[in-house]
């Protein structure tokens, strides 16, 4: 009975994979990467943010799953949300700020 609990919450855990990882990393060094980095912004890319990503993935598959786990959650935690959240009022004078000459128009 103990071991059932166990197997389901091992299988409810996230399975770490480090694939998409590599795949971008090999993407980075691809030449449409490159010439398109290179057009943007006028330089090629070093790719050292997905070098960066890769072996913090490989490092973490050496820890035990709970370490991991604790490790993931407190990175989600720690991203910033990509929207700020606005109380009515605040939603109400940022739209006029933007918007507002357009209320008179019909």
């Amino acid at each position: 009975m103990m071991l059932e609990k166990e197997e389901a919450s091992s299988a409810t855990r996230r399975r770490l994979s480090c694939t998409t990882d590599f795949d971008a990393l090999w993407f980075c060094y691809s030449p449409v990467h490159q010439l398109q980095q290179y057009y943007r912004l006028g330089a090629l890319d070093n790719c050292s943010e997905k070098w960066t990503a890769l072996v913090d993935c490989l490092s973490l598959k050496t820890k035990r799953s709970s370490e991991v786990e604790e490790i993931i959650q407190t990175r989600d935690k720690m991203k910033p949300h990509i929207w700020s959240f606005r109380s009515p009022e605040e939603a109400a004078s940022h739209w006029k700020g933007l918007f507002g000459q357009l209320d008179g128009q019909e």
